[in-house]
């Protein structure tokens, strides 16, 4: 299943994707399923089982919309939390390169992640603002895993049996600000505290085993700036696995139905990593879009100065013209 969360006359909704329609799961149940993801995804198994069983449905039943009539949020707008880690080795060797830096041993040894903000979440078609004095604007191609069974401990082996599904997710960098930041040594906090994008759908995992590869899933991944292609690459190239992150996550610790453990950047999959030389930082105005097979297509446009504007207005309390979420 290809499941949303979408805006309908005020009111964020649980639904799934059937073509061009969006089934409210909630309505669509009479009320035995639960209106918000969150929950939907609490119910585990058994709910997969039930939204199954709602079957095929018409256009005509209550609680069926078109897709175009509905806005698309992220597929989870307040996940848990978010796990971003560092897996693949292409650009783990590229970007540090690109600072004068060899790649650690240590990162041979252990996957690692870093937590990133899970209340700055943006969807598609969202307008991403530049943090105030940021010239070096960045997208980040990534997958990301959505937890849906709670476990300690999980091992590689039973990972899989903890993944309810998998999104695009972009990973929005302020890379002047990270920059400055990491010399401290405490990671890229600040520099990517802004913004992350996920959607449009969240893929139940039974969905993508055709594209199942052993322990991996052979996935064409592709960002595009304003519709010139800038990156490619394939999630089959992970050095890192979600079961080796899960594993890792998952030590000492409790994971819970709702966490989202993001791939960290594919290679290729940056403006840092490709150069500027390649393509300029982002700005204002620029449509950037990911696409992975299987899993659909993350658009979302950088805002306009005036629009950037209008947020930190905002944000004080002062009153502010609404500004269009749709490309």
């Amino acid at each position: 299943m290809k499941l949303v969360s979408f805006l309908k006359e005020g009111e964020v909704r649980a639904g799934i994707v059937q073509g061009e329609l969006v089934v409210d799961i909630h309505a669509v149940s009479g009320g035995l399923l639960p209106k918000d993801m969150l929950s939907i995804i609490d119910l585990g198994d058994e709910g997969l089982k039930r939204m199954k069983e709602l079957g095929t449905i018409s256009e005509k039943d209550t609680g069926v919309h078109s897709l175009g009539d509905v806005t698309l949020k992220s597929p989870i707008p307040r996940p848990v939390s978010i796990r971003d880690f560092y897996a693949f080795e292409e650009h783990v060797k590229t970007a540090r390169k690109r600072r004068g830096l060899d790649v650690v041993p240590e990162w041979y040894d252990i996957p690692v992640f870093y937590f990133t903000n899970h209340l700055a979440v943006k969807g598609p078609l969202d307008h991403i603002a530049k943090p105030a004095g940021c010239e070096w604007l960045d997208y980040e191609l990534e997958i990301a895993c959505v937890i849906g069974k709670e476990g300690t401990n999980i091992s590689k082996e039973n990972a899989e049996d903890h993944i309810y599904g998998y999104f695009i997710m972009n990973d929005w960098s302020a890379r002047d600000i990270q920059k400055h930041e990491m010399k401290v040594g405490l990671g890229p906090a600040k520099g990517k505290d802004f913004a992350t994008s996920f959607g449009p759908y969240l893929v139940t995992k039974d969905e993508l085993e055709t594209y199942r590869r052993g322990d991996r899933f052979d996935l064409p991944m592709t960002a595009k700036v304003n519709g010139k292609l800038l990156s490619e690459g394939n999630y089959q190239d992970i050095h890192y696995t979600f079961a080796d992150m899960i594993e890792r996550a998952s030590k000492d610790v409790t994971l819970y139905p709702g966490e989202v453990i993001g791939s960290g950047t594919v290679g290729t999959g940056c403006i840092l990593e490709l150069g500027t030389e390649t393509h300029p930082w982002l700005k204002p105005g620029d449509v950037v879009e990911l696409e992975i097979a299987g899993i659909g297509v993350l658009r979302n446009r950088i805002a306009e100065k005036r629009e950037e504007e209008n947020h930190v207005l905002s944000s004080t309390g002062e009153n502010t013209s609404q500004t269009s979420h749709h490309v």
